[in-house]
């Protein structure tokens, strides 16, 4: 200590402390009104830069004004080196937790705001999370006088050991951001593997893929394997698509009449049905001749993929009430079978009878 402390020294070093705590206060406040006037705003980028303000703010100024008060002391030195260091390290933390929480923030806002970016994927928060605390530590560590230099020639051959020895967790982890950076997968969308599983995409982190399932049960799908396998995504390039319900009628139906009928059954789901497309153009497409009936294909437009099973059932329910009532005939397959013993022959049964096959023998019923 150069001099004695004195009663005016501790009254400016009050002053000084209470002047940041004051100033704290204040600007908490202003922070808490433009938090405020920030959520009336479209965008919510500006929501996470306030409120992480509003955490760094109050405590730079209440370290202000510890250091005006160190300085105003008749401290040694190498006490006031301390005391600066200790404030400039604390100082340093907060920012570092604050600019983690910002960042990360802002990036899960754009991927929200963007149908082209996974709007519920961690890995890209989790890496940048880290990313932004790992540098906040070495920043610690030089203002401490720690040289980094050392850590950072030991982190480069301990990583080298670690990725030998982390090969599948590292090789899921590229898989999962090359999987979001190709964005043939993002989270919302629904896709079906090779190997049978199917589902919504719930969220792509930095290990795994979560599906759930429309039995409401997850699927969980490590990266690697997610980005080896064949899969059929079902919402991109777009999410509405087309649904094909094969329908047969008999050889007696007036074909222009079947499809008049059907196309009208068409527009009417298509209209009076959620998750249907009413702009949607009604298309009938006649295609075999079968054994007993000529089939067709009915082409219905559905938003989404799990909207196929309601669109399919009203339709299979209205269609076949229609052609109840205007008459047209949907046929049972139906076969003939001849059975030769010895020089006789059993003729076929006649048309319209049940073929009853037993031991010993064949009747018809």
């Amino acid at each position: 200590m150069n001099r004695a402390l004195t009663l005016d020294d501790l009254i400016l070093a009050g002053i000084a402390l209470a002047a940041g705590l004051l100033a704290a206060f204040l600007l908490r406040m202003l922070l808490r009104w433009l938090g405020r006037h920030a959520t009336r705003t479209r965008w919510s980028g500006d929501d996470v830069i306030v409120d992480a303000l509003r955490t760094v703010v109050p405590w730079a100024a209440v370290a202000g004004g510890a250091a005006s008060a160190a300085a105003v002391l008749p401290l040694t030195r190498t006490v006031q080196h301390h005391v600066n260091q200790t404030l400039s390290v604390l100082l340093i933390f907060v920012v570092t937790l604050t600019a983690g929480r910002v960042i990360a923030g802002l990036v899960r806002t754009v991927t929200q705001s963007r149908s082209g970016v996974a709007g519920s994927a961690t890995i890209f928060v989790n890496i940048t999370r880290v990313v932004v605390l790992a540098m906040g530590f070495l920043v610690m560590l030089q203002t401490l006088g720690i040289s980094i230099a050392p850590l950072l020639t030991a982190l480069g051959v301990g990583g080298l050991a670690v990725a030998l020895a982390l090969q599948d967790t590292l090789a899921n982890l590229f898989a999962g951001i090359h999987i979001l950076a190709s964005k043939t997968v993002q989270p919302g969308d629904y896709i079906r593997l090779s190997s049978g599983e199917e589902g919504y995409v719930v969220d792509i982190n930095w290990r795994q893929t979560t599906v759930r399932q429309l039995s409401n049960n997850l699927v969980v799908i490590p990266n690697g394997q997610l980005a080896k396998t064949n899969m059929i995504n079902y919402t991109r390039p777009e999410q509405q698509l087309t649904v094909l319900v094969q329908v047969g009628v008999g050889y007696d139906s007036d074909l222009e009449h079947v499809e008049k009928v059907t196309t009208e059954v068409v527009a009417e789901v298509m209209t009076e049905i959620t998750g249907a497309v009413p702009d949607h153009e009604p298309a009938v497409r006649f295609h075999t001749f079968g054994d007993s009936r000529i089939g067709f294909t009915v082409i219905l437009g559905v938003g989404e993929f799990s909207d196929q099973y309601r669109i399919k059932h009203e339709f299979i329910k209205r269609l076949h009430r229609r052609y109840r009532a205007e008459g047209i005939r949907i046929p049972a397959p139906t076969r003939t079978v001849a059975l030769h013993q010895g020089s006789a022959v059993i003729p076929p049964p006649r048309s319209g009878d049940d073929v009853v096959v037993e031991h010993g023998g064949i009747g018809a019923s």
